[in-house]
This record gives structure tokens, C-alpha cells and sequence, in this order.
């Protein structure tokens, strides 16, 4: 059974790893998702000067009453991101998992984000 240290340390190599990938540049900011066990969040980082630009979580989309999972709470939360984004100014990201697949969640808000106006 593996311990918790030894879980975090593989999440966090797997985490440098996507990073290391992605191409950063000042015109395409990072969107940075982090996802828990009861809600996803997500931010678009300005990755020259490190400072959060936008974010939002899943607390704030509410859950439809005829929704039995999350999939679409994580779908309209990633269309609320693409429109405070752009507001901003801001159209095109690059797209930062972090540690997670892409599925489930976090392909539910990446759709929703591409669906909101966003290009990655």
C-alpha cells in the first residue's frame, strides 16, 4: 500500500511534467485547473508575472435539478470562465490540467470553456 507522502510526490511529478510541456508565453495566459472531491477550479494565470487574471469555481453554478453528476456543473462553469475571460480581453489559452486526465471533470469544463469562446 503506497503512503500518502509517496502519493503526493507522484502527483506532483506528473503535475512538473504537463507543466514542462507547455508552451508559455505572455500572449496565450495558462488555464489552471485544480479539481477536489466536491468541486473544480479553475484560473487563467498571466504566466510572465505569475498573477492570477480570472478565476471561478463550481461553487458558484448551481446544480440542475434534473442533473444526477456533476458533468454539467462543470460544463457551465467552464462557459462562466470563457466569458469573464472575455471580458478581459482574453481568447486564447493554454490549456493546464495539472495533475489530473483529461476526462471526466476536467474535459467537462475544458468543453464548456472551448464552447464559451475560448481557444486551446
Amino acid at each position: 500500500m503506497r503512503t500518502k507522502k509517496e502519493i503526493r510526490s507522484a502527483a506532483y511529478r506528473r503535475k512538473l511534467s504537463v507543466r514542462s510541456k507547455i508552451n508559455k508565453t505572455a500572449e496565450r495566459p495558462r488555464l489552471c485547473v485544480f479539481r477536489s472531491n466536491n468541486y473544480v477550479y479553475a484560473q487563467i494565470i498571466d504566466n510572465k508575472t505569475g498573477s492570477t487574471i480570472t478565476g471561478i469555481s463550481s461553487k458558484v453554478t448551481e446544480k440542475m435539478p434534473d442533473e444526477k453528476g456533476y458533468l454539467g456543473v462543470c460544463f457551465r462553469t467552464g462557459k462562466a470562465l470563457a466569458e469573464k475571460a472575455k471580458a478581459k480581453s482574453i481568447d486564447k489559452v493554454v490549456f493546464d490540467r495539472g495533475s489530473f486526465k483529461y476526462h471526466g471533470r476536467i474535459k467537462a469544463l475544458a468543453d464548456g470553456a472551448r464552447d464559451g469562446g475560448l481557444i486551446f
